[in-house]
């Protein structure tokens, strides 16, 4: 097969091709416990030639999945998985892990150079009350040439219940260092101590909370020796473009871009958020200017669509 190519695992899965080989799988119907917030993630990611770029439930995480859409602090509930931090109390694992369901795609349409997929979905509390409606767009598209794809992610989602509901983190609560929360990445355990970059600094988790349009990761794999990089933008209609990042790198491999890291958001009823972002996965290690390449490729498919 030339190109792009798509399988749909009937209430399972897409998993996406290039050139015949499987470089990315979407769950949308997940089979996680109600403890790791059920939501629709990527895993595994690979690169063109073949490297494993995500991790699955490590055990340290369990609700860490690959590349997924999670939010710890929703109000009072919990859309990330496990125990919640609260201001007063730390983290307490609560009756409140909520879950993002799959309940259509609106469009899959799949060409040689492009794939893209609509989404619908809901927001359910643990309870079981629906909170949000979220319409989901999934692009992908391949780069030979730079040995890289790109996935592009747009989220839209409505509060509908009758209440204003406030989006934060574990950091809103006063935990410092711990604005995660937005498109999360789990990388593999041999990245752990790789290196991370923005178009003005280089570095390892002092990189924690920079405020930058771009950041990568680049990391190695065993066996292989080989390296990989992946560099995730904020679209620049993003609201508080530039986004504060969460990242870690000497305790696991993670990237974050975190659009409540500090600062609580509201929304109201029937009010909606769009965040959109792309992640370029690349084979190699191609420094501080090959990332900014990346980076303008990354930006370059944001501002297509």
């Amino acid at each position: 097969m030339n190109g792009l190519g798509l399988t749909h695992e009937e209430n399972r899965s897409l998993r996406l091709t290039h050139e015949g080989q499987e470089i990315a799988r979407y769950v949308h119907k997940p089979w996680d416990p109600t403890l790791e917030s059920p939501r629709p993630y990527f895993h595994p990611l690979r690169t063109l030639k073949g490297n494993e770029v995500s991790l699955y439930r490590p055990h340290d995480h369990v609700w860490h999945k690959g590349i997924a859409w999670s939010l710890p602090n929703v109000g009072p509930a919990n859309f990330w998985g496990g125990p919640t931090y609260l201001r007063e109390g730390g983290y307490r694992q609560l009756d409140n892990n909520g879950s993002t369901d799959h309940r259509a795609f609106d469009r899959i349409e799949v060409a040689p150079d492009l794939v893209s997929i609509t989404e619908h979905l809901e927001w359910n509390t643990q309870q079981g009350a629906r909170w949000f409606t979220e319409d989901r767009n999934i692009q992908v598209t391949a780069t030979p040439a730079q040995e890289a794809w790109t996935l592009l992610f747009e989220t839209a989602f409505t509060n509908v219940t009758r209440a204003p509901i406030t989006f934060g983190s574990p950091t809103t609560e006063g935990r410092p260092d711990a604005g995660y929360g937005g498109l999360f990445w789990r990388g593999p355990r041999s990245f752990s101590g790789g290196r991370v970059r923005t178009a003005t600094q280089e570095g390892t988790d002092e990189l924690m909370g920079v405020r930058a349009p771009w950041l990568s990761f680049t990391g190695q794999h065993d066996a292989t020796n080989d390296s990989s990089t992946l560099v995730f933008v904020d679209a620049p209609d993003n609201p508080g473009h530039p986004v504060k990042w969460f990242v870690r790198s000497n305790i696991f491999a993670c990237v974050c871009p975190a659009p409540f890291f500090d600062q609580e958001v509201d929304i109201e009823p029937e009010q909606t958020l769009t965040y959109r972002y792309a992640v370029v996965i690349a084979d190699g290690d191609p420094e501080t200017s090959g990332c900014k390449d990346l980076a303008d490729l990354g930006l370059s498919a944001l501002e297509s669509t």
